[in-house]
This record gives C-alpha cells, structure tokens and sequence, in this order.
C-alpha cells in the first residue's frame, strides 16, 4: 500500500483537526469546496460529482419548499440506488426535512403502513423496478396520493414519480420553486429507517445528522479510508450499511460510490474492473455468490484492496475464501443496529483472519478530536442479565447495552417503545447476546430478541405469526430463524392446522408470497399437533425447542435413506 494504517488515519485527522457539528447540507457543502470536481457517484449510464450533486440538491430543496414542505417535514424516498436518489438525500436535508427511508422490497400494504406510520408529507418514487410497477401499486392502493387526496394518508400533500427510461429531466416535476429556510440543529433528525422490533411490527427509527456524521467519520478514521477510496455495492441506499459505510464515509476522503441497481455477481465484479472500484460491501450471501461467479470467469480485480461483508451471521469459512479468491489485503466484519445508527463494532485494518472469522472486531476508533468521548471510541459497551437486567461484570456474556453519540432518538410517534429501548443513564438495549474478549473483540452468542436476518434484512417472526394466523386453516404459528449457508438465516415455520381444515405447504406458501416481501418467505413450512408442541411447565411454546425439531427435520429431507 502507499500509505501505511497509521498514516492513512493521520491524514484524515490532519483534514478534520477538530469535530464540528453540522447539517448533512452543510457537509456537503464542506465536501464541494474540497473536492467539487470528483466523482461522488459513477455508474455506466452517468457520473455525478460532488459540484453536481450538490447543484440538484439546491433545486430539490427549492422545489420541496415551493409544495411547502418545512423543517421537521418528512418526506418519502422509495428510489433504488439511482444517482438522482444521492440528490434527494441532500436535497430533503437541504430543505430541514427528514428523509424517510423506505424498503424498495415492501409489498403494497407494507408501504401503505410505512407512509402511514411516518407521517409523510411528500412521497418520491420510482415508477418500476424490475417486474414491479410502483406506480400502478400506488395508485390502486392509494387512490389520490399524488394530488394529496388519498383517504388513507391524511398528512400527504404531493406524490411523485421518477422514470428512469422516461425522456426529460426529473426536477421540473417540480414547477414552483420555494426558499429553503431550514435553521437545522445538527440534532435534529435526518432520516427515518424503519426496522422490525419484537411487537411484531416495523418502527421507525429516528437519527439525527450529528448521529450520521459522527458515524460517518469515525468509519473512515477506524477502517484508515485511503484517499478517493471508491465503494462499488449494491446495498440499498435506504439501509445503514449503505448510506453510511458507503456513502457518507466515503465522503470524508473525497471517494466515489458505485451504487448498483441490484445484485448480480457478474455485473458486480465487472463494475470492480471497469470502474477501478477498490472497496466492496456486501452481506455474507452476496460475498459467497461473488467467489463462486469468480471462479467461473476471469477479472482484473487489482484495483481492489478491501472488502466489508457484514450485516448477517457469516460462515467462517468464507474470510479465508475472500482473501485467497479475492486477493485483498483487508477484510472487514462488523456489527450495529439501526438503533444506534449504523456500525459501532468493526474489525481493523491489519486484524489476522482469525479475528475477522471469530469475532465481529472491536469498538469503533473515533481518533478525531471531539469524538472520542469513550476512551478513544465511538461509544461504551457493558453487558446485563438479559431476564433481570442487572448489570454483569466486564468481560460476561449477557445482553449488549450501548452508549454514547451513536443513540438515535428512538422511535418516530412511538415513546413507549422508546421508553423501553432506553436504560436510566442513556444506555440502549441491543436486544443481542454476547461478550468482549480480552484482547478487546466483540464475540456475539447469539440474540435474546427473535429476531433473525434472512438476506441481510430482520425479520420479525411475530408479525409474521400474527399475519398467518389471520388464514382461517391456521390456528397457530411459530416462525423461527434457521441457519443457512447461502442466506446466513432463513426463516422456518411450524403450522397447527385450524380443526376440520385442511391446508398443505404449497398452498400456505403460495397465500403468503402476495402478502410480504420475499425475504420474510420461511423456507421451510412444518405442519405440528398442537399436542406436540414442546411447551414449558407453564404452558410457553418452547421456540428452541421447535428450532431442534426443524433442524432434524432439515437433516431427514436431505438424507431420506
């Protein structure tokens, strides 16, 4: 390498000596007058820089406040990572509005709560994406959403939707243009990313710039970012993992993003080469299918010195695959929520294999002057009882509690969930099991929430339960997470039949795919006698116990002799 981890670091806290907090607006304003003429985003079809982004963000902003929109506003982006989405990120904040970012994966009902939910004042969309047709989706489910007469959105003004193989030019959708008058707090919120949680239904989850930028900073600091590092993923833009690691961090260097629109092995690995990529992101599934499509073709893959997979649980085997396939000299694993903003544990350049395939990697370094408010780090750990929520002793495995400027706000419209987020003294419970070894690294044993990832997104067996059960054959379901080499986990169902009726398999499947998105799809349908269930002496569904019986029933199918 040109430079080694120590200077790399230097040199980002050389550029930013001390922390000033600020608006996303005002960083990219920051950004611009240092590096206006790079590439911020580059894909085949166009190239913005960090000046362009920066001019369609004016207009944006100026349009969304010429339909009123003002700060605390929040307004919808269901865009796939298009270039003018990076726009309309900069502009919503340029306006003092919030970004709400949703699931491009939502099915019609999903987006109807989620809008719903977040109060939106102005819905961005794209019209299709692959098979699906957005445009026609919205219309039949929200009759009025464009014009600011839908029933069932009483706060929405405006809708509007962006094609991409139409002609002409997506900002003169907005005919009259205001004067953006923000006078943003760098804590007042800037996104809202919905996640599920244990009641069984999504929550927004507020974050504020200062959480972002904080965040966005002491990624580039702990993972030493080379200058004009240049991050090519197909991570959605309205996910953490994406926006922040991605996007956002890289802009402390002044490196580029190559968003894709979606995955496809091939298509990514040509992007590495033709576009001198030297940094992918993936989740464990996609790093997997990235070997596997490298070791049927050939790819000049020399510009590439790092790869972040992270996001879901990751069979060991693939860090050693990564390096020897790959060729990379740095590899990264991580671990965060959406409740703390974004990544606040993180492998460092230079960890041996061993502790990338072990562990999750240590607290995030935020050596910058002003943001190292936890000896050095991002934010504090300590451990509690999960069922007592007593305090352990360092060093004990229990549940994960955090502190420090990575705490969102909680949630949007939800303060008694809030309330049950946070501990007395700021500290966030993270739902997840685990411990820190002591040489410093995070060791995860497992999550005393339900929780599970299929495809690197949560899945929230409840509310996939309660849906269900809404089908007149079921009388009861219990859904748990399986794991999976492909998918890291995948979801599992085990069925009692309702009395007298009949349903098999196929037939539950097939209801189900109309009503979620493809990743909540258990792979497994398991039919059980309520008898049969394994219960405790007070009558619970023992979920683990269900989870041993799926896994012998996994072992069966795949060895019938």
């Amino acid at each position: 390498m040109s430079r080694t981890i120590t200077e790399r670091r230097q040199a980002i806290a050389d550029r930013h000596p001390a922390w000033d907090e600020m608006s996303l607006a005002d960083y990219l304003d920051r950004t611009v007058a240092d590096y206006g003429d790079r590439p911020l985003v580059i894909t085949d079809a166009k190239t913005l820089t960090y000046a362009g982004v920066c001019e369609q963000s004016k207009s944006i902003a100026a349009g969304l406040a010429g339909l009123g929109v003002r700060p605390g506003d929040r307004v919808g982006l269901l865009m796939a990572n298009y270039p003018l989405t990076v726009s309309l990120l900069f502009g919503i904040w340029r306006a003092g509005a919030v970004a709400v970012a949703i699931n491009t994966l939502y099915g019609s009902a999903e987006l109807e709560y989620v809008l719903r939910e977040s109060g939106c004042s102005v819905l961005i969309s794209m019209a299709r994406f692959g098979s699906r047709r957005f445009d026609r989706d919205l219309d039949s489910r929200l009759p009025g959403w464009r014009t600011g007469d839908c029933k069932q959105l009483p706060e929405l003004k405006a809708g509007f939707i962006y094609d991409a193989d139409a002609p002409g030019d997506f900002l003169d959708s907005f005919s009259i243009h205001g004067e953006p008058t923000p006078a943003l707090s760098p804590r007042d919120p800037a996104v809202i990313m919905f996640t599920s949680g244990t009641t069984g239904s999504p929550k927004g989850v507020l974050q504020t710039h200062d959480n972002l930028l904080r965040a966005a900073y002491a990624g580039a600091y702990h993972q030493a970012f080379q200058d004009g590092r240049r991050a090519v993923f197909s991570l959605p833009l309205y996910h953490g993992f994406g926006l922040v690691v991605g996007l956002l961090s890289g802009m402390i260097v002044g490196g580029s993003i190559v968003p894709l629109l979606r995955f496809e092995p091939d298509t990514l690995l040509s992007a590495v080469e033709r576009h001198r990529a030297t940094y992918l992101m993936g989740v464990p599934t996609m790093t997997i299918a990235l070997m596997e499509q490298a070791k049927l073709k050939s790819y000049e893959l020399s510009s590439l010195n790092a790869v972040h997979s992270a996001a879901a649980p990751t069979p060991s085997w693939v860090w050693r695959e990564i390096k020897k396939i790959l060729g990379c000299d740095e590899i990264f694993t991580s671990y965060g929520q959406t409740e703390v903003t974004a990544t606040i544990v993180c492998t460092r350049p230079g960890d041996s294999i061993e502790v990338v395939a072990e562990t999750q990697g240590c607290i995030v370094e935020a050596g910058i002057a002003g943001l190292a408010d936890h000896g050095g780090r991002i934010c504090e750990f300590k451990t509690i009882d999960p069922v007592t929520g007593a305090d352990l002793p360092a060093g004990t495995s229990g549940e994960l509690c955090t502190r420090g400027p990575m705490n969102s706000l909680g949630y949007f419209r939800r303060p008694e969930e809030t309330a049950k987020l946070f501990l007395p003294g700021g500290w966030v419970r993270t739902g997840d099991l685990g411990q820190f070894r002591p040489d410093g690294n995070l060791f995860l044993t497992g999550r005393s929430k339900e929780l599970y990832k299929s495809r690197g997104e949560l899945v929230s067996p409840k509310e996939l339960e309660q849906l269900v059960t809404t089908h007149p054959a079921v009388a009861q379901a219990f859904f748990i997470g399986m794991p999976d080499d492909r998918w890291g986990e995948i979801g599992c169902a085990w069925i009692v039949r309702s009395d007298g009726q009949e349903i098999d398999d196929n037939e539950l499947r097939a209801w189900l795919a109309t009503r979620v998105a493809g990743y909540k799809m258990p792979r497994d349908i398991w039919f059980v006698l309520e008898s049969d269930l394994p219960k405790t002496g007070t009558g619970k569904v023992q979920k683990n116990a269900l989870k041993e019986m799926a896994l012998s029933q996994r072992l069966a199918a795949r060895n019938p002799g």
